[in-house]
């Protein structure tokens, strides 16, 4: 499966089946879903909609054997959601918009780097990345509440290296998870500075932009014409509705401090230079348009990048210094911090299978042998959309093996950890299922659960 696949489907988890249905069927069939009360837990419902959605992702990724057992399996799932979230609200627990948003911002620049572009991920949806944004945020705010209170359940489960060995002389040898070639990657990146004579420019041309929108011209189409922000410049520079503490704090005084229609002076951020008009304001949300321009290095700027990073690889080449001394001494990009060593997003390790590899990143790596360098690479930053320098150095790579203890430890200790957290979660259940209220309608009562749900009476 493809990483923009695994995406997309990660993405249509995260929305109710009624949303897809509006975006491939203007005019409803009747054989379409009649939405209908599956089960109540506590005061939360599951609906017909929430197991079809479910149920169309586990056949898509693969999960072929579907069917009443499938979709037993994906209610009972839901179940456990919910209950979740009766233990969030007994817990108190508290997620703030901020961290909402947070998440929100973090999920779609991951989508939008890994799709391609954000034009891309609206095309498929049809909808603004605001629109998407909207559909999805109550889900993210139950996600976080529901990983907050899972993780108090199996916060004291632990394992000892003897229950790992004893976990794996357990298991039959033609039961060994099959694990496929896998990489682990580490990177130096050197983003040049940009110089005072560009940024004087920049700010130049935003001067310009804004004096002519002070005799006329309109914002939207200038936004258009010159704005480097991917995510608003195809609605005109339209940020939307944007709460305190939701954005940079040198944005937000100038969005607050405006009047609607008036137009800021140029503005510094971490991203950039800005100019923002407001559209209106309610209480403590503003809604805004902006133009953003991202400085970029010169040649000669990105010349003298490419030599250091060339005096770097001879260093590490000549063993004056290993590539993880050397990210963590000269790198500008946040992996420094873990000695250049790539995380993959998708399990939270430093190892990826070839499909989880950026397509930039993996023919690079698949030329190179294990402790092999690359030449210094030109690219594009999709963070902050600035052209850097970064070398790439494979530190490691299996063939495809049954897991093994020898090399393999981390893999079968989580394993047991997984095992262990489940038993955990098992015991939790079914106490909490007998003190809460749980109702599941008759069509679905006689499935075969895995647990114990002690239910009230059945309609």
């Amino acid at each position: 499966m493809s990483i923009k696949t695994k995406v997309l489907f990660t993405l249509l988890l995260l929305f109710p089946l009624s949303f897809l249905y509006a975006q491939n069927n203007e005019n409803p069939q009747p054989d379409q879903i009649v939405d209908q009360i599956v089960a109540v837990v506590g005061g939360n419902v599951i609906l017909l909609s929430d197991v079809e959605n479910e149920y169309i992702q586990n056949m898509l990724q693969g999960n072929v054997q579907g069917g009443a057992g499938l979709r037993c399996r994906v209610i009972e799932e839901l179940l456990f959601q919910k209950l979740l979230l009766v233990q969030a609200e007994v817990d108190s627990v508290v997620v703030t918009d901020k961290m909402v948003e947070n998440e929100l911002e973090r999920r779609m620049r991951y989508f939008i780097a890994q799709i391609g572009s954000k034009e891309k991920l609206e095309e498929y949806f049809g909808k603004s990345i605001l629109e998407i944004k909207e559909d999805l945020r109550d889900r993210i705010r139950d996600h976080l509440m529901i990983q907050e209170v899972q993780a108090k359940i199996t916060a004291n489960v632990k394992v000892t290296p003897a229950e790992v060995m004893e976990f794996y002389n357990g298991i039959p040898v033609d039961s060994l998870p099959l694990v496929t070639s896998e990489y682990e990657i580490m990177q130096i990146v050197k983003k040049p500075p940009v110089s005072e004579v560009e940024i004087a420019m920049v700010k130049e041309k935003l001067n310009g932009i804004r004096e002519r929108v002070l005799k006329g011209e309109d914002f939207s189409t200038l936004a258009n014409l010159y704005s480097m922000d991917p995510g608003s410049m195809a609605k005109g520079g339209n940020l939307g509705q944007i709460g305190r503490g939701e954005t940079y704090p040198e944005f937000e005084a100038a969005a607050f401090s405006l009047k609607p229609g008036e137009v800021s002076p140029v503005i510094k951020t971490e991203k950039g230079y800005h100019i923002i008009q407001l559209i209106d304001r309610r209480g403590e949300f503003v809604n805004v348009k902006h133009i953003l321009i991202i400085p970029q290095p010169s040649m000669a700027d990105l010349a003298q990048a490419k030599k250091e990073m060339e005096h770097i690889v001879s260093l590490i080449k000549a063993d004056s210094l290993t590539f993880e001394e050397a990210a963590a001494k000269y790198s500008d990009d946040p992996t420094k911090n873990n000695g250049g060593l790539l995380s993959n997003p998708y399990s939270g390790t430093s190892l990826f299978d070839a499909q989880e590899i950026d397509p930039g990143i993996f023919f690079v790596v698949d030329k190179l042998k294990v402790g092999g360098i690359s030449a210094p690479g030109l690219y594009t930053d999709t963070e902050d959309m600035r052209q850097a320098y970064r070398v790439l150095m494979l530190k490691s790579f299996s063939q495809p093996h049954r897991a093994s203890i020898k090399d393999d430890y981390p893999r079968v200790q989580n394993m047991l950890l997984m095992f262990k957290q489940n038993e955990e979660i098992n015991q939790w259940i079914r106490k909490k299922s007998d003190a809460t209220y749980i109702n599941i309608s008759a069509d679905f009562i006689s499935c075969d659960f895995q647990y114990e749900w002690k239910t009230s009476t059945q309609e």
